[in-house]
């Protein structure tokens, strides 16, 4: 039989320790409770308890002190302050400092329990080893690496950057959004013969047409309203270097008629300019839009395309890069370790690893680690646990307030403002005003896309945005160009 978890309370309220006692007890914890902290610090040396409850403002100590002495003790054990103070600055503290939790007095017995349970079950599974340590990753001669990958569809990718950086024509990069076409883009440049000229990133996706133009070609003083003086485009800045267009699928046609010509011709004019301008520059673009069908629906130029896939590298997802997922998180966490300066990060446990290993990654690279870094920020101890992974990881994401389908149709459709409003308003929401323009801004784009047949860049010229503005709520809303849009098969030419 398995001997009960030992709770530690550390508190000068009598009646604090003997409400502590009575809710703990009654879940099978063997609690013991003491008044000071000398007898507490004492008790922990000797009982190696699973948690410890300590009140921050003691007699002859303050909590927070103490909280150090516990860590020299034991690094692994889950420490939640509880206090009358229920400010802001003792509890920043008290997290900051690596408490597992904070509850401010009066005790709600059933949160009592709760962040005890957590602590306990976090206990356990620090006691395990790590499955993934937070060493950085190297090459034999020592050097951290800086591109991740050993499966057999990066492996691709690494033979055709090879194949192709010392060679001067141009490189479309493919893959979904998050899959790391910019580090793949570095590559090149880093492994080319260019690589002690310039290198240069535009991210087309970014900048609004008329932007856009004058940021790769430049303009003359006059050319437009606000152009007050002459500006160099990053194409006659890079001459001889190399250029980065990121999200080229979201180019306009301007545009893309003038960067044809320059791969073409090496030559181009500024926006409002005669003078003809000579550069030699290589362009490697990226997307992970599919540029064929943006063909057929006349957004995206043919005769583009075949330029600037002078070769083309796809790069594969995360869910379909095996172990490699393995490698990249410990990479990320050992550089997310460095940044946050928590040296005392050992690794990840088991089960936390099996959490990303089972979890889909439609965000790819760039939302492993960013899931990395927010378990890194939130972990109290040494192993990251999964409790300190994001809800989504966890899969316990919580939507707000759940609807019918026929009513949660009716909001995505704009139908009734007031649908919105006047339940915020019966239950005391304090989000009113985030919640209201969300439900117009979805409806908006929504309603655009249906009288575009869903055509993204008409409803981008509409809506007076970006293309991948567009794209960024499509996503965020959940917009169905199936269902919500109601595309007819004769319309979507």
């Amino acid at each position: 039989m398995s001997k009960a978890p030992i709770v530690i309370a550390i508190d000068d309220d009598r009646s604090v320790l003997m409400l502590v006692e009575r809710a703990l007890g009654e879940e099978g914890y063997e609690v013991a409770t003491y008044e000071t902290a000398s007898e507490g610090l004492a008790a922990i040396q000797d009982q190696r308890p699973a948690v410890v409850l300590l009140d921050i403002m003691l007699q002859e100590t303050n909590g927070l002190e103490l909280f150090s002495s516990i860590r020299e003790i034991d690094v692994k054990l889950p420490v939640v302050f509880i206090t009358a103070t229920a400010d802001s600055e003792t509890a920043i503290d008290a997290i900051q400092l690596g408490g597992f939790d904070y509850i401010p007095k009066p005790l709600d017995l059933a949160h009592l329990r709760t962040v005890t349970a957590r602590a306990i079950k976090t206990r356990q599974l620090m006691s395990v080893p790590v499955a993934l340590g937070s060493e950085p990753l190297t090459r034999e001669n020592g050097d951290q690496l800086a591109f991740i990958g050993r499966s057999p569809a990066m492996l691709e990718v690494f033979k055709a950057i090879g194949r192709v950086a010392r060679q001067d024509v141009p490189v479309l990069i493919r893959g979904e959004s998050g899959t790391g076409k910019e580090l793949v883009a570095r590559a090149i440049y880093q492994h080319s013969q260019r690589e002690e000229q310039c290198f240069m990133e535009v991210n087309c996706a970014a900048l609004p047409d008329s932007l856009l133009e004058s940021e790769l070609f430049g303009h003359e003083k006059g050319a437009f309203t606000g152009a007050e003086q002459r500006r160099i485009g990053k194409f006659e800045q890079c001459n001889d270097g190399t250029i980065f267009l990121d999200e080229v699928g979201d180019m306009a046609p301007v545009v893309q008629a003038k960067v044809l010509r320059l791969l073409q011709e090496q030559r181009f004019e500024r926006v409002g300019g005669n003078e003809t301008i000579e550069t030699n520059v290589r362009i490697i673009s990226a997307t992970n839009q599919p540029l064929e069908s943006m063909v057929k629906e006349g957004t995206f130029r043919a005769d583009l395309i075949y330029r600037l896939n002078g070769v083309t590298i796809d790069l594969p997802p995360l869910r379909e890069r095996g172990d490699d997922l393995r490698l990249l998180a410990q990479h990320f966490l050992a550089g997310a370790v460095r940044d946050l300066k928590k040296p005392q990060i050992e690794g990840l446990a088991p089960e936390t690893l099996e959490m990303l290993l089972l979890h889909a990654w439609p965000g790819n690279v760039r939302e492993l680690r960013a899931v990395i870094r927010q378990a890194v920020l939130n972990t109290t101890g040494p192993v990251i646990v999964p409790d300190f992974l994001p809800p989504e990881i966890r899969g316990e994401a919580k939507r707000s307030r759940p609807e019918p389908d026929e009513h949660r149709q009716r909001n995505r459709s704009g139908e009734n403002l007031a649908e919105v409003v006047e339940p915020a308003l019966s239950s005391g929401d304090t989000d009113l005003y985030a919640k209201t323009l969300e439900f117009m801004e979805r409806y908006l784009i929504t309603r655009v896309l249906q009288e575009t047949a869903g055509n993204q860049s008409k409803a981008a010229v509409i809506l007076g945005i970006t293309r991948g503005k567009i794209r960024d709520r499509i996503a965020a809303f959940g917009i169905s160009l199936d269902t919500n849009v109601e595309i007819e098969p004769d319309n979507h030419r």
